[in-house]
């Protein structure tokens, strides 16, 4: 089973949820919804070189996927998955570019 981390609010967990909703290949974990899924995560952000880029740029590394063998990926391509196109023009940063 493959887990995904993410948040309602951010646009491109909501447009990966939306792929996988009703297949039980998928595990949904929302790190906003209790403070346990949020320190789960955390642990992983803290301890997984996955994570580099996105902390250097400020991101918090969602949607996040931990694959079937273990390995940790920020790419929906790597979890059989499409990223949410550019144009849809939704932003979660704090500066409005992107997510």
């Amino acid at each position: 089973m493959i887990k995904i981390y993410g948040m309602e609010t951010c646009p491109d967990c909501t447009h990966v949820k939306e792929q996988v909703n009703g297949d039980g290949r998928y595990e949904i974990i929302d790190i906003g919804s209790h403070v346990r899924n949020l320190k789960e995560f955390l642990r992983l952000r803290d301890s997984s070189s996955a994570f580099d880029e996105a902390k250097k740029n400020g991101a918090v590394g969602i949607p996040c996927f931990v694959l079937e063998d273990g390995t940790v990926t920020l790419s929906p391509e790597d979890a059989r998955l499409q990223s949410r196109p550019l144009e849809t023009g939704a932003a979660c940063s704090i500066d409005g570019t992107g997510c």
